[in-house]
């Protein structure tokens, strides 16, 4: 009885997100409107093309040079990934969903239904929408020559996953969702500064600098915004503030920055930092990330 109702209690949950974030949507940029410009990213190994979706989302397809075969990241607008895989003349055949939200894993089931072979759908919460195969830490798959490996990040969510996909060639890409954004992080709604140090200060800050980040959402500038007023004297924030602006005067994606940047002006990539620390009135790296994400939650810019 209780699962049951657990269950009912997820759907109904699920249809008010869904309302949501469809109004937001149309309240933004109107039915056929996008954020951003659609953008690819090409090496000879790999191609990664930004696909903006919803108010302000980025859903990622993953593309092997060599074989054509692909997999999507959070397909929230299963349309604009079906157009996308038709223009791009590729192999569909991996959903890698970084979390539950159905901004990120509302579009699941429907691409299920609406593409016309088989998909696995990856993922490390049972309440993600057409979740076939559970993944956890350290996990690996390929999608055609690519290697990736599931990053168990928690703290957002309690079943959050990053993607970090490398080539033969020496590509590095991390598909981060809602846990490492450019110049910030994701809200701690299902889990604790220390997770979200973890995941931030130890797995991703730990792969090499010149991965690149792809994260779940365009909020850059809101983000530098805070950066600024933790750091008002780093120049890596005033530098790109001003390029920020340039892209989105234009509606160019901001995205992907590389997890080098990210140690130079993202503050909670920085907890360990005198500067940072000093703004936040702590001394200890976690305490520092828990001060910085409580006054993030209010702050305006």
């Amino acid at each position: 009885m209780l699962s049951l109702w657990s269950r009912l209690r997820n759907v109904l949950l699920q249809n008010a997100s869904a309302v949501y974030f469809q109004a937001q949507k149309l309240r933004s940029v109107g039915i056929r409107g996008m954020h951003s410009s659609v953008e690819d990213l090409k090496t000879e190994a790999m191609q990664v093309k930004i696909l903006p979706a919803l108010q302000d989302n980025y859903m990622y397809l993953i593309i092997c040079g060599s074989t054509r075969e692909a997999a999507i990241v959070d397909p929230v607008s299963p349309e604009t990934v079906l157009q996308a895989v038709k223009n791009e003349n590729v192999n569909l055949t991996k959903v890698l969903t970084t979390h539950h939200h159905w901004d990120h894993a509302g579009g699941n089931e429907k691409l299920l239904q609406l593409y016309a072979f088989p998909l696995e759908v990856y993922g490390a919460d049972n309440r993600i929408g057409g979740l076939n195969c559970m993944v956890k830490q350290d996990d690996r798959l390929k999608i055609g020559n690519l290697d990736v490996t599931c990053l168990f990040t928690p703290c957002h969510t309690s079943g959050h996953i990053c993607y970090y996909v490398q080539s033969a060639t020496g590509d590095r890409y991390v598909f981060t969702g809602d846990t490492l954004f450019q110049g910030g992080c994701g809200r701690f709604f299902e889990g604790t500064a220390e997770q979200m140090f973890d995941a931030l200060c130890k797995q991703l800050s730990s792969l090499p600098d010149d991965t690149k980040v792809f994260c779940g959402h365009e909020y850059t500038l809101q983000n530098m915004s805070y950066a600024l007023h933790v750091e008002p004297h780093n120049e890596n924030i005033l530098k790109r503030i001003e390029w920020a602006k340039l892209r989105r005067a234009t509606k160019s994606p901001t995205v992907p920055s590389t997890i080098a940047q990210e140690k130079s002006w993202n503050p909670f990539m920085r907890v360990h930092e005198p500067s940072v620390q000093k703004h936040a009135k702590q001394t200890d790296p976690i305490r520092t990330m828990a001060s910085l994400r409580k006054e993030k939650d209010t702050f305006k810019a």
